[in-house]
């Protein structure tokens, strides 16, 4: 069979929107074994911990170049108190998570532990406030205790509790799905709290708030419409509101319904391609609540935040189902794949995006294991690992003269090459996923304005778009040296095997 071949004219000499590493951002809520289990063991763990703090977590993150983590939630977001979790543990009530699974929290991971983790991942905090349920006080509180050096009743409090200097930090997310678990919310309902509690929540010296409105669910364009139209009118009068610095945008990689997603691990080739069709649809989403945007601010000054996105199937079975723990294969690390290539071509507007979850939860990056204490690396995690020089990279364009090979998928298409690049100090990363699981395809890369020298490769695949790894065999989908790149005359030449994910990287010649 003769693979198919896709021509790519890639003009290295002209860059464009900077990708911001930001787009390469994690989530933790309180769900499940995300906090407890996951990133927190407790001090008296026999597990090597920092203040209890799993230290072999924070390893395989910083690997990645972790940029933000997001954090308590998520619908946790819209029930948590941030007083309850500060101060002497053995002195901090309880409280039950309503929202999942039912459980009682000790409240043992706090502010503290949080900021603790975040520091030692070199991350940058993205903190979600109680919109939903708390007060307008509260998350003022929040922002002073973190932020504010001096005097005041807060600095006081944080420094009773350990903390001479503030934090910094930028992020805050003004509640958490105002249209559902956040609320049930109206748009004009929120935009009317989004005013309030985004006016309140204070810049302290030279902390700088960039307040993160919650947007649409998916397709809800005229949610994002109802929230910049708190920003100003039409066209060039916009200028940058005080209470408000962008929006977020949600999407699930669902290719079932919401009360059967299907299975993790056990799927056929429809499910699969279905899953690959559904994962696309985020850049029309993305398009179309950009082009909104476009509409009250042509300058893009507001920003764009997917701060929730991945694959959502149904649990593990024999797991609890509040808690959300699925496995991982290699459709999903072509999801994540496919997901930053259109995250890179929307870099003028999409300034962050968050996956869910980080930790036994959801696509997660990594899975621990209760019983053994194993930790294992998922697909996914390599696919982050492979991508992560596009962080802070000026984009690239690709141009694609004949098109891509594109498969029918129920009543749509599905294109089955996708690829993108950025260049950076000198260097250029070009990513390359084939989704297509019966024919391989080969890329010839016409490259422009420049030429790649000290070329090298890697690939990401298995037997089976099923393939997972677990703590019997960790290894199982790993990257490895990928030998089938070739120099042309008019650049190079990339073997592309079913259903795999390669990265290209050269020096700038």
């Amino acid at each position: 069979m003769t693979d198919q071949v896709v021509t790519a004219i890639l003009n290295l000499d002209v860059p464009g929107p900077v990708i911001s590493r930001h787009l390469y951002g994690h989530f933790a809520e309180h769900l499940g074994r995300c906090i407890y289990g996951g990133f927190y063991v407790g001090e008296d763990s026999d597990i090597p911990n920092a203040g209890g703090i799993r230290l072999d977590v924070v390893e395989a993150l910083r690997a990645l170049n972790i940029p933000n983590l997001r954090w308590p939630g998520g619908c946790f977001a819209d029930e948590y108190h941030w007083m309850d979790g500060i101060g002497p543990k053995d002195a901090r009530p309880a409280m039950v998570n309503t929202h999942w699974g039912n459980v009682e929290e000790n409240n043992h991971f706090g502010t503290h532990e949080f900021m603790a983790l975040c520091e030692l991942l070199g991350a940058e905090p993205y903190i979600s406030g109680n919109v939903g349920s708390g007060t307008v006080r509260e998350m003022s509180d929040w922002v002073e205790y973190l932020t504010r050096e001096g005097d005041s009743p807060m600095v006081r409090l944080r420094k009773a509790n350990g903390r001479e200097e503030p934090w910094r930090v930028r992020f805050w997310g003004l509640g958490n799905e105002a249209w559902g678990c956040g609320g049930h919310m109206s748009a004009e309902q929120y935009a009317a709290e989004a005013r309030r509690f985004g006016t309140y929540s204070r810049d302290h010296g030279d902390n700088k708030l960039y307040r993160i409105a919650a947007g649409a669910n998916a397709g809800d364009y005229s949610w994002t419409e109802t929230l910049m139209k708190q920003l100003g009118g039409l066209g060039c009068a916009y200028r940058p509101a005080a209470f408000m610095q962008a929006l977020s945008l949600h999407y699930y990689t669902i290719p079932g319904t919401w009360q059967d997603k299907g299975d993790a691990t056990v799927f056929d080739t429809g499910d699969y391609y279905r899953t690959m069709a559904a994962a696309a649809r985020v850049d029309e989403l993305i398009t179309g609540h950009s082009t909104i945007m476009d509409c009250y601010d042509p300058g893009k000054n507001a920003g764009l935040v997917l701060d929730e996105w991945g694959t959502w199937w149904n649990v593990e079975p024999g797991t609890n189902p509040g808690f959300l723990y699925q496995q991982n294969t290699l459709r999903d690390a072509l999801v994540a794949s496919v997901h930053f290539d259109i995250f890179h071509r929307h870099a003028d507007r999409l300034i962050m995006a968050n996956i869910a979850q980080t930790v036994n939860v959801l696509q997660a990056m990594i899975l621990t294991d209760p019983d053994s204490g194993a930790l294992v690396l998922t697909p996914t995690y390599h696919v982050f690992e492979m991508n992560k020089k596009h962080q802070d990279a000026a984009s690239l364009r690709i141009d694609l003269p004949g098109g891509v090979p594109v498969r029918e998928v129920d009543s749509g298409r599905l294109e089955t090459v996708s690829m993108s690049a950025s260049r950076k100090d000198g260097r250029v990363l070009i990513s390359l996923s084939n989704l297509d699981t019966a024919e391989a395809a080969d890329v010839e890369l016409d490259l422009r304005g420049g030429a790649l020298t000290e070329v090298s490769s890697r690939i990401l695949t298995a037997g089976v778009p099923q393939d997972h790894n677990t703590p019997e065999a960790p290894g199982t989908i790993a990257p490895r040296v990928h030998e089938q790149v070739t120099a042309t005359a008019s650049g190079l030449r990339v073997h592309l095997p079913v259903h795999s994910f390669v990265t290209v990287e050269g020096r700038l010649g």
